[in-house]
Parts: C-alpha cells; structure tokens; sequence
C-alpha cells in the first residue's frame, strides 16, 4: 500500500550474513552449510528474476492481533504480486514459546522464507537456526529475532527516533511535567525493549527534566490485561499525568479505560495505535496525538526482501540492493536492518486522512 502522507522510506541495514544462494543442497538437507548469522561465500546476484511459486510464511506475535493482521495480510497480498504463495499462522497469545511448534512445523513444510514478528528474540533463535540450516530465509520483522537467527530485520521505523519520538509527545501533551507510565506488550518484545531503553535515555535530558517515570507495566498485547494495567497503574498513582503504550493493543485499551473513568482530560494517553482504532478516542478528547507507521507497507517491504533473499538478488549483505514492488529499490545497511521510515504523529487535523 502506498499512502503519501505515510511515505514508506525504507532506508537500510542489513546484517552479514550469509544465506546460501539457492544452488546446492536443498532446503530439506540437515547439513548446515554456513554458520547462522555468519558470513558465508555466498554471493548474490541482484540481476536473478525473482522465483516464481516461492512459499512464505508470516508468523506474527499473536493471529489475532489487528495490527499484525493488516501487516500481514499486506504481505500476502504482496506475495501474489511476485507469483508467490503466502499464509499467515501463529499463536492466539504473545508468550515467549508461544512461536516454537509453528518455526518446527514451516520447517517440515519445507517453506522458502519464514517471516517472524519475535515475541522473544532468544526463544525463537534455536528453531530458526534450524530453519536457516534447511536452506529456508529468515526475515523478521516488526519486532527483531537474534541477529544471529535471521537473515534481515524490517524495521518500522529507527528504534531511537520512535522512543525518543514518545517522550517528546507525551511531554508535549502534559505540559512538560508529572509523572507517567509506559504499557508495554511483553517483558521479553524485543521492539518494545528498544523503544522503552531509548525513552529512558531521552527523559535524561535538562528539556525532560519535570517529568517522572514511576512505572513500566506490561499488558502482554492482551487487551483486558492491558485495560487492568491502566487502571492498577491509576489505583497506584492517582497523580499520574500520562501514559505512553507503544504497543496498538495497549494504547486502545488504556484509552478505552480512561474515556470512561474520571480521568478523562486529566491523564493523557498516547503511544503507537492505528488510526481506526484510535479515531473515536482522539475525537472525544481522551488521546491528543499519537504515532505510527503504515503497517501495510512494513508487511509489503517484509515479503518482497523474502522473495529477494529466497531468490538469491541477496543474501543479508550490507549494501546489497533489492526492488519492493511498488515500494522501490532499497539498500541493506548494518546488523540487517531495513527502515521503513520515519512515524507519522496523528491528530485531530489529520487523523481523518488514514483508513487502516
């Protein structure tokens, strides 16, 4: 999907790592013909057409999360474009083993790529070591597995630029002083990690200085358990004056808490939301801005750098190239990582422009 106002400008990095070209042993042989995560002689050829029938699979944190399932319905549809056949499977809960049984079952379906949003970067590295070993590409994105355990990383925006991002708003919404929580999803959610560990360096600075964070909580992108979050974190500190949830599910559910409490008006909320989602609690008050990317276009960019590294264009090398579709050439940089771009801040003015 290409929105304007969401331009997905993927800027890049990519880790050395050396996923075989697709010559060879099969994807079905158990020898392991590269250390995972480590450069290998591979070498790629970005004139190579893209495979035609390539089997992906989109592994999200939880199938019935509704950000997860516009990115990967995005990358499905993508996958048709390239001829593709791609599917989404996956847990109903976010837990850290949750992913296992499904990386163990794509193997035995003999899958060309396997795409993974990690509920826990360590958890998921030993089966997806096993996945590379069989010839199977490994791009995770959304939230990043071990470097060693894939082949690239589709980041939605710089880590740093979204935590510090927060900060700035939260601090913008609330006057520039109180005290304020962060509702997390999982302790273990590598982006959410990242993101909280850039908020907290940037709460350092002299301009931050009134604010106070009291409380990180985690909802574990349950939504009942993120909406008992919000209202134990207001029961423990009735003075509170903003929560950040840099997690869709998180940030509905505590703005679905406040706009019935009496701290409507009195506490703000923002974090990472969708603008459907989140429309009728920036229309009544309750959320005065909040941020995020276009997931359509992080599952699209995802499915086509799977097609790339399946049909040996790449192998995880930095400055490799690839072509995203309708989303262009991109580069790959350090550590695997591909940005998609830079958040866009939604408010009253605009929020109406978005249909996702």
């Amino acid at each position: 999907m290409t929105m304007r106002p969401l331009a997905a400008v993927a800027i890049a990095a990519a880790l050395s790592i050396g996923a075989a070209a697709c010559g060879g042993t099969t994807k079905n042989s158990s020898s392991n013909d590269s250390k995972a995560g480590a450069a290998s002689s591979a070498k790629a050829d970005p004139n190579a057409p893209l495979k035609k029938g390539l089997k992906v699979a989109f592994l999200p944190k939880q199938v019935n999360n509704p950000y997860e399932t516009i990115v990967d319905n995005a990358g499905i549809a993508g996958a048709k474009e390239y001829g593709g056949e791609a599917k989404e499977v996956g847990p109903s809960d976010a837990s850290a083993s949750s992913q296992i049984s499904y990386i163990n079952t794509l193997i035995q379906q003999r899958m060309d790529a396997i795409l993974i949003a990690a509920n826990d970067p360590n958890a998921v590295c030993g089966p997806l070591k096993q996945a590379m070993s069989h010839k199977i590409k490994v791009v995770s994105y959304d939230s990043d597995a071990s470097k060693d355990c894939r082949n690239v990383f589709i980041n939605q925006a710089s880590s740093e630029e979204i935590g510090r991002s927060e900060i700035k708003v939260i601090s913008d919404l609330i006057g520039g002083k109180g005290k304020i929580a962060i509702l997390s999803a999982t302790a273990n959610a590598t982006n959410q990690n990242t993101w909280i560990g850039f908020m907290k360096d940037e709460l350092k600075k002299p301009e931050y200085s009134g604010l106070q964070l009291v409380k990180v909580a985690y909802g574990d992108d349950d939504d009942q358990k993120s909406f008992q979050q919000t209202q134990g974190l207001l029961q423990a500190y009735p003075d509170l004056k903003g929560i950040i949830a840099p997690t869709t599910v998180g940030i509905a559910a505590a703005a679905r808490y406040i706009s019935g409490s009496k701290y409507k008006g009195k506490v703000a909320v923002s974090g990472l939301g969708t603008p459907n989602q989140m429309r009728k609690f920036v229309k009544d008050g309750t959320v005065g801005k909040f941020e995020l990317w276009d997931p359509k276009n992080l599952g699209y960019l995802a499915s086509y750098a799977a097609a790339a590294l399946a049909s040996g264009q790449i192998t995880g090398a930095e400055g490799e190239k690839f072509k995203a579709g309708k989303l262009g050439e991109r580069t790959i940089g350090k550590d695997g990582e591909v940005i998609l771009g830079p958040p866009t801040v939604f408010d009253k003015s605009n929020i109406d422009n978005y249909n996702f």
